[in-house]
């Protein structure tokens, strides 16, 4: 069964993407540098609860 995780930037500490993960798999926080339209730019984004 996979989850629905929202992922949320470091720098600004907004919420922009949502994607799903198998949480058998991978049991930590999720993190990827993803693009973020408010800073313009690529920055890391970790998985939020």
């Amino acid at each position: 069964m996979r989850e629905l995780v929202i992922m949320e930037c470091t720098e600004c500490k907004r919420r922009n993407y949502t994607t799903t993960k198998e949480k058998r798999n991978t049991p930590g926080r999720l993190e990827k540098m993803k693009y973020c339209k408010f800073d313009r730019k690529h920055t890391l984004h970790r998985e939020t609860r």
